[in-house]
């Protein structure tokens, strides 16, 4: 039965990659919530610009905003069967960006001014909800536009995917960051930060060694739960590089 299980569960997500995506997720969420932790009480600097100023406030963007997650999770997913030595190179941008984020959460601290919601229809409403719920703070870089673009990097060039779907995952990333700018949840530099970043460490992912590391280490940890049995070539040739 648990064999069937774990075959049904390998069409979804490779098997080598489940313990690396759960490790991506407890790097964010411990880089945004522990930052805002460590900053509760400090100063928080407005990047705030003319150009913000004039972008209106658009409550039904919050669509494209929440289903940003939905995006996420299919993509990261997708970039995972693209191969180990792809993955873990992406898994490197990944851990990386987040390390830059938390160095820019940390010592420079950023807020917006969030406009008055007037108005009770559902998606004002909602935007209420959210900004109880997501403080004003942790802005520079934009980890939504961040996550976003790395969805869209990550399959960029893989002629594996379908070209169409590569193109459309361009075009949700740009409509996430028009989302991000019309729910007033960041300002456009936020945005510009975060596909710089994005870049840079995928660059870094792509041309350097450093993805073996991460390819030893949960290569270990896979083999130790018995998520992966047989021996993979090229992983043996990883760990005897290193």
């Amino acid at each position: 039965m648990s064999e069937r299980v774990g075959k049904r569960s390998s069409q979804w997500i490779p098997s080598y990659a489940i313990i690396p995506l759960i490790f991506c997720l407890m790097v964010n969420t411990l880089v945004y919530n522990g930052s805002m932790k460590i900053n509760s009480n400090r100063y928080h600097y407005d990047f705030t610009t003319s150009f913000d100023q004039k972008v209106p406030l658009i409550p039904s963007f919050l669509i494209i905003y929440f289903g940003c997650y939905l995006f996420w999770v299919m993509n990261y997913i997708l970039i995972a069967k693209q191969g180990k030595e792809h993955f873990y190179r992406f898994q490197v941008a990944d851990v990386l960006s987040r390390i830059v984020c938390f160095i820019f959460y940390v010592f420079l601290p950023t807020t917006n001014i969030r406009p008055e919601i007037v108005g009770d229809d559902i998606f004002m409403k909602g935007l209420q909800w959210l900004w109880q719920i997501d403080p004003a703070n942790n802005l520079f870089p934009s980890i939504h536009c961040l996550v976003s673009w790395f969805c869209y990097i990550g399959i960029r060039g893989q002629k594996k995917v379908p070209k169409w779907y590569r193109v459309a995952s361009c075009i949700f990333a740009l409509l996430v960051f028009i989302s991000t700018q019309v729910t007033k949840q960041h300002y456009i530099v936020d945005v510009f930060g975060g596909v710089i970043l994005a870049e840079v460490s995928y660059f870094i992912g792509r041309k350097t060694s450093l993805y073996r590391l991460f390819w030893r280490f949960f290569d270990r940890i896979n083999r130790w739960l018995g998520i992966e049995e047989s021996k993979d070539t090229m992983g043996d040739r990883v760990r005897d590089a290193l």
